[in-house]
C-alpha cells in the first residue's frame, strides 16, 4: 500500500509538472519537498542519485534560476551526436541533465578503449561541459547482466562492474584531455549490471543497459549564487 501511495504521489507531481520547462520545474521542486521527490524519482528511474546534499532545502526562487541554467545545458547537449538527453532530479531536488551514450557506440565488445567514431561525439560534448562550468559532473558506467566465458556468476558480476568502471574512466580521461577541468568531474563510477533501464532478457534491452551516463547538476557554488540572486 505504501508503494502505491508513493507512486501515486510521483504520478500526481508528474501531471502537475507536465508541460513545464526546467525553469518552471525548478521553481516548483526547489522547496522543502524537493529532496524527497528527487530520491523517489531517482529510485523509480533506476538511476543512482547525483549531487552532494547541501542540507537546507533550496528555495523556489533559486530553483527557478538553476532550472534556467539547466535548460541551457540541456539544449546544448541535445545537439551532440549520439547523445540521449533527459531532465532528471538531483539529490537536492533540483533539475539536472542526464546524457546517455550507448556503449556500443563508444566501445567495441568487451573493451574499454574508445572507438575512433565515438571521439567526435565526446569532443562536441566537451564543449557543453566547458560552457557550463557551474555544473558539476558525474560519470557512470553500466553493462547488461550477461556472464563471461569460463567465469562463475560472481566472477561475471565483478568483471561487468570492472568493465563499466573502466569505460566510465575512459570517457572521463578523454574529456579531460579535451580541456574539461578535472575539478568539474566530481565522480566516476562503474555499477556493472546494477540499475538496468531495460529488460535484460531481450537483446534490445541488453543493448540499452550497456551505457555510459553523464550527469550535469548544480554545484554548491551554483546553488549559493542562485540563492543570493533570488534573495535580491
Amino acid at each position: 500500500m505504501k508503494k502505491i501511495k508513493v507512486f501515486s504521489l510521483v504520478l500526481c507531481l508528474g501531471i502537475i509538472l507536465t508541460g513545464c520547462n526546467n525553469t518552471q520545474k525548478g521553481a516548483a521542486i526547489g522547496t522543502g519537498g524537493g529532496a524527497l521527490l528527487g530520491a523517489i524519482v531517482g529510485k523509480l528511474a533506476g538511476n543512482t542519485a547525483v549531487g552532494a546534499a547541501v542540507g537546507a532545502a533550496v528555495g523556489a526562487g533559486a530553483g527557478a534560476i538553476i532550472g534556467k541554467k539547466m535548460d541551457k545545458a540541456k539544449a546544448q547537449a541535445e545537439a551532440v551526436k549520439n547523445a540521449q538527453v533527459q531532465t532528471v532530479t538531483d539529490a537536492n531536488g533540483l533539475q539536472a541533465v542526464k546524457v546517455t551514450f550507448d556503449s556500443g557506440i563508444l566501445f567495441s565488445t568487451g573493451s574499454a578503449t574508445l572507438a575512433a567514431s565515438a571521439k567526435s561525439s565526446l569532443q562536441q560534448f566537451s564543449d557543453v561541459l566547458k560552457s557550463n562550468t557551474g555544473c558539476d559532473v558525474a560519470i557512470q558506467g553500466y553493462t547488461d547482466n550477461q556472464g563471461w566465458k569460463n567465469s562463475t556468476a560472481e566472477q561475471s558480476i565483478q568483471k561487468n562492474k570492472d568493465l563499466s568502471y573502466s569505460r566510465a574512466s575512459s570517457v572521463s580521461t578523454y574529456l579531460k584531455s579535451l580541456g574539461v577541468s578535472a575539478a568539474q568531474i566530481k565522480s566516476v563510477n562503474g555499477y556493472g549490471q546494477d540499475n538496468p533501464v531495460a529488460d535484460n532478457s531481450t537483446a534490445a534491452g541488453q543493448a540499452q543497459n550497456r551505457r555510459v551516463e553523464i550527469y550535469l547538476y548544480a554545484s554548491e557554488a551554483m546553488i549559493k549564487q542562485a540563492e543570493a540572486e533570488a534573495g535580491r
